[in-house]
């Protein structure tokens, strides 16, 4: 039910449904408006300020794909839900194009229709909290790919703003996984540096014989293979920014040429005797607590203060559970676009596990993680049962989840009736959720509705 009651616009021209719309979404909490045509619908719109609007498609007076474009004119940020009895392709993809947030058909699966909604009004939310993130930030700073309204995100990227424009050094410190090197990305694109190069430098990923070559270059002949002269990502970085990742797993002798190089701002190629001059912001991130490795001896304390103008920590996301579910929904879309699929969400129960599970690989590991789901997933909705095995925490069926018990099954049972009874004990099962019936039989909603319809359950 919602915290702060919001207000769905019902366009139909059916008394009798819209009655039972006004008591199925009332029951949930939402104020309900209505209107008996799709002109009444656009007249009402142009009045006032809705949070949803639900629209059937075919109506006398002005049908739902001909008023949609005119509720989109007067408020292009309103979601529109579009319900049909006609379920074709061609009606769903006018809809879509025209500015729908989705579609739905009749008659409604009251569980999908509640999902939908949810969704919508996050997706709306969101928007609007993104915008007014970007408004405290500035209007010019670019969060890039981060994604995060949580609290602990909100103040780190409050904090970024005030450190970009600046040229102090940057240290940022965060569990594998959580995304440093984003973090980086955004500093360098809301500095003065931004259409300079940004050159990335993973220290952990070069041996260390190779790294002071990589940083800083080398001469044809230096060493063993070195058959022309190359420039170090520092040269390259000239007048930009460079990112050291893992500047932990850097040696201890490479530190103090890193040193020198950030207080002389000069560099020497390997096997060269010609100073250059470079200018070069310097950001590093680490994953390990730098204190300890000065005091195991593993770590220059003067390199230590000199990255550390300024230090940014990144919250594991176990530390920022209100972004999950977004961040789940930002992947699933991703992904879903990447491997041609048509997802629309998570059911209730694959939800409470994402939330849930502790997340030891962070962001990085729930992105792998979804990846998976889009690729496995049958349906349009990630199941439980479509989540890796370390996320299912609990991989015995639940009292929900009970082995369906079908009577002993007659020899002499046509085919038809072995399936009409799977179908039914599959749906007392589910206790009459249709999606999650539909889910354990793999097949579509629509597939389900026609079988039921046929049985005479509909």
């Amino acid at each position: 039910m919602p915290d702060i009651a919001k207000t769905i616009l019902v366009v139909d021209d059916d008394p009798g449904h819209r009655a039972m719309l006004r008591t199925i979404l009332g029951g949930w909490g939402y104020d309900v408006a209505e209107a008996a045509d799709g002109q009444e619908g656009v007249e009402k719109v142009s009045d006032r300020c809705y949070d949803l609007v639900l629209m059937d498609v075919r109506m006398v007076k002005l049908s739902g794909l001909d008023a949609l474009p005119e509720i989109k004119r007067f408020n292009p940020a309103i979601p529109v839900i579009i319900m049909t009895a006609y379920s074709s392709v061609e009606t769903a993809v006018d809809a879509l194009k025209k500015g729908a947030y989705d579609y739905l058909t009749k008659p409604l699966d009251f569980d999908e229709l509640r999902m939908v909604i949810e969704r919508a009004m996050d997706h709306s939310r969101l928007k609007e909290e993104n915008r007014a993130l970007k408004e405290s930030l500035g209007a010019g700073f670019d969060t890039g790919e981060i994604i995060g309204r949580s609290e602990a995100m909100v103040n780190l990227l409050e904090t970024v703003a005030m450190v970009a424009p600046t040229e102090a050094a940057v240290l940022i410190a965060g569990e594998s996984g959580t995304g440093k090197e984003l973090l980086a990305t955004a500093i360098h694109r809301n500095s003065p540096r931004r259409d300079a190069p940004f050159i990335k430098v993973n220290c952990a990923a070069i041996t260390e014989t190779l790294l002071e070559s990589e940083l800083f270059g080398h001469e044809k002949g230096a060493f063993t293979g070195a058959d022309r002269r190359k420039e170090g990502r520092f040269a390259l970085a000239h007048k930009g920014s460079i990112f050291l990742d893992e500047i932990s797993e850097m040696s201890v002798a490479m530190q103090a040429k890193l040193l020198r190089v950030l207080q002389e701002k000069e560099i020497q190629r390997v096997g060269g005797e010609q100073v250059l001059k470079v200018d070069v912001r310097v950001i590093a991130a680490t994953n390990r607590d730098l204190k300890a490795q000065i005091e195991q001896g593993a770590f220059r304390e003067d390199l230590y203060y000199r990255l550390n103008v300024v230090t940014l920590p990144v919250p594991a996301l176990r530390e920022r559970r209100d972004d999950i579910p977004l961040l789940a929904q930002y992947f699933l879309d991703r992904f879903a676009e990447k491997n041609r699929k048509k997802m629309k969400g998570f059911s209730p129960q694959a939800m409470d596990r994402i939330m849930r599970y502790e997340w030891p690989g962070n962001v990085r590991e729930l992105m792998n993680a979804l990846e998976r789901c889009v690729i496995l997933s049958r349906g349009e909705y990630v199941s439980e049962t479509d989540l890796p095995l370390s996320i299912q925490s609990d991989l015995h069926p639940t009292e929900d989840q009970a082995p369906i018990e079908t009577e002993t099954t007659p020899v002499e049972l046509s085919l038809e009736e072995v399936e009409k009874k799977t179908v039914l004990a599959t749906l007392e099962a589910s206790k009459g959720n249709k999606s999650e019936t539909a889910r354990r039989l793999g097949i579509t909603r629509r597939t389900l509705h026609k079988k039921l319809k046929k049985y005479g359950v509909m």
